[in-house]
C-alpha cells in the first residue's frame, strides 16, 4: 500500500508545490482535486483545482505525472465528486460534462482511475434514484471504458447539512446499493472505501471489507466522531446532521488496526489516501498540513493515537512552531492556541 492524500485541502498551492511537501514527509502517492477552474467553494472541501482539465493536452497530462514521479509521488485518482444525479436538470449536465472532462483528463494522463459519487436526489427514496442512475451512468461508464480508465464511487452518504435531507446526495453508501453497483458495473466501477462513512451509519466497516473486498479500487483514510451530546439532541432521524463529525484517523472511532487486517485479508495493496475534512485543523494551507502528518502517523503505526496536544506550522516549513491543547469542541467553536518559541519541542502522550 502506498500512503498519500488528497489535495483539496491546499486550494491556494500549486500542485508541484504540495508535491514537493508531501515526499519530504514521507508520502508516495496524492489524489488530484480536479475541480472546474471556476468553481470556487461551492461546496465544503470542493471547488479545488489542481489541473485545469477542460484545457489539457496529452503532453501536459505526461508532464504533470513525470514531474511528480520524479519527486517520487504516484497519482492515485483523479477526484472530482458532484452530485449527477442531482433534480435540476442543468446543474445535472453541468457536472457530468465536466465529469466526462476528467476522465478524459485521466486518460490522457495515462491515470486509471477516477473518483467521483454515484449522486442522488435527496427527496427520493434510493430505489427510485437508482432508476435514475441505471439511466444515467451507462454512457459516462462507456465514456471512461473508451479513454481506458476505470471509475470508483465513494460510499459516502453526503448528508452533512438541511439541503441534503433526508436522503442525501450519493446513495452508494450501503451494502444493498453495492451488490446492485456490482452486479450491473461489476468491472467498471469499484469502490473508494471511506471507513468513516460507515462508523456513524452503524455498518461494520470490516464486515463491508469482507463482503466487497475484491471491488475496492481506492482507500480513503478518514475518521469519525460521534458527537453524542448532538446525537443526544437530534436522534437517529437526523441523519447523522449535527453529531457525525469528520475528523482525521486517530481522532475519531475507527479501529484502524481491524480496518488494515481487513483490507489485508481481502488482498488490498492499492493507495490509502488521507482525506482531510476535520473542522478543527482548517482555514488555511498551512493549518491543514501537521495533521495531515498526524494521520500519516496513526496510519503507519497502525494504532490510535489519543492527541494531548493540536500542533501548527507557521510557515511552510515542517518546523513546530505553535501546540494547542486539543480536546473535542462545537463544531463553531476552535481549540485554544499556545504560542511556542521556535523550535519548541512537544510531546504527544500515546494510550
Amino acid at each position: 500500500m502506498k500512503l498519500g492524500f488528497l489535495t483539496a485541502p491546499f486550494p491556494a498551492t500549486p500542485l508541484l508545490e504540495v508535491a514537493n511537501w508531501a515526499r519530504s514527509e514521507g508520502f508516495a502517492a496524492l489524489e488530484i482535486a480536479c475541480w472546474p477552474v471556476t468553481a470556487g467553494g461551492a461546496r465544503r472541501y470542493a471547488g479545488t483545482s489542481h489541473i485545469d482539465v477542460a484545457s489539457l493536452s496529452e503532453a501536459e497530462g505526461k508532464e504533470i505525472v513525470l514531474s511528480l514521479a520524479e519527486r517520487g509521488i504516484e497519482i492515485s485518482a483523479l477526484g472530482y465528486y458532484p452530485n449527477p444525479l442531482h433534480p435540476d436538470v442543468q446543474h445535472r449536465d453541468t457536472v457530468v460534462a465536466h465529469l466526462k472532462k476528467v476522465i478524459t483528463a485521466a486518460g490522457k494522463m495515462g491515470v486509471g482511475l477516477v473518483n467521483t459519487f454515484c449522486g442522488g436526489d435527496a427527496a427520493k427514496n434510493v430505489d427510485d434514484n437508482w432508476k435514475e442512475a441505471e439511466k444515467l451512468w451507462p454512457a459516462i461508464i462507456a465514456h471512461a471504458r473508451d479513454a481506458g480508465v476505470k471509475l470508483a464511487f465513494e460510499n459516502c452518504p453526503m448528508i452533512f447539512s438541511d439541503d441534503e435531507w433526508p436522503g442525501g446526495h450519493n446513495i452508494a453508501y450501503s451494502p444493498r446499493i453495492w451488490r446492485r453497483i456490482v452486479e450491473a458495473w461489476n468491472g467498471e466501477v469499484g469502490i473508494n472505501y471511506d471507513p468513516s462513512h460507515l462508523v456513524w451509519q452503524m455498518i461494520d466497516p470490516t464486515r463491508f471489507i469482507r463482503e466487497f473486498g475484491p471491488h475496492i479500487r481506492h482507500v480513503h483514510g478518514k475518521d469519525m466522531m460521534i458527537d453524542r451530546d448532538g446525537l443526544y439532541e437530534r436522534g437517529i432521524l437526523s441523519e447523522g446532521i449535527g453529531w457525525q463529525v469528520p475528523r482525521l484517523p486517530g481522532l475519531g472511532e475507527v479501529d484502524w488496526g481491524s480496518v488494515f487486517a481487513a483490507l489485508y485479508r481481502a488482498g488490498y495493496d492499492g493507495p490509502v489516501i488521507i482525506e482531510h475534512e476535520d473542522r478543527n485543523f482548517e482555514g488555511s494551507d498551512e493549518l491543514g498540513r501537521p495533521i495531515i502528518i498526524n494521520g500519516r502517523s496513526v496510519i503507519y503505526h497502525n494504532k490510535t493515537y489519543q492527541l494531548d496536544y493540536r500542533f501548527e506550522s507557521a510557515t511552510s516549513s515542517t518546523l513546530l512552531t505553535s501546540i494547542a491543547i486539543y480536546k473535542p469542541v462545537p463544531l463553531n467553536e476552535a481549540p485554544k492556541i499556545i504560542p511556542l518559541g521556535a523550535g519548541a519541542i512537544c510531546t504527544i502522550k500515546i494510550v
